[in-house]
């Protein structure tokens, strides 16, 4: 299994992102799927994600600003990321069945 996630780059304040992550291999359908991130000095933790039953789980500190959408057409997961702050600046990573890691995007916002 194989995450490739791209999207990430240098924004304003205010601003947002799509970031997009496909999944290879034998991964996606049921199995969860989320986002993750780690911003320098800090420990990676969860942005957002889906469950295996399909719920969304959301950090409180983005709710109503991120929002995570899937294609299992295209084993693809993105992340639409609205009115950025500096605090989500971190490398963002996405994740299948809490087992798999992609290999980080970077996002940087300017305040």
């Amino acid at each position: 299994v194989q995450l490739q996630a791209s999207g990430g780059g240098l924004v304003q304040a205010g601003g947002s992102l799509t970031l997009s992550c496909v999944a290879s291999g034998s991964i996606f359908g049921d199995n969860s799927m989320g986002w993750y991130r780690q911003a320098p000095g800090k420990q990676r933790e969860l942005v957002v994600g889906f469950t295996s039953d399909g719920s969304t789980n959301a950090a409180d500190s983005v709710k109503g600003r991120f929002t995570i959408s899937r294609s299992n057409a295209k084993k693809t997961v993105y992340l639409q990321m609205n009115s950025l702050n500096a605090d989500d600046t971190a490398v963002y990573y996405c994740n299948a069945a809490d087992i798999y890691w992609g290999q980080g995007t970077l996002v940087t916002v300017s305040s």
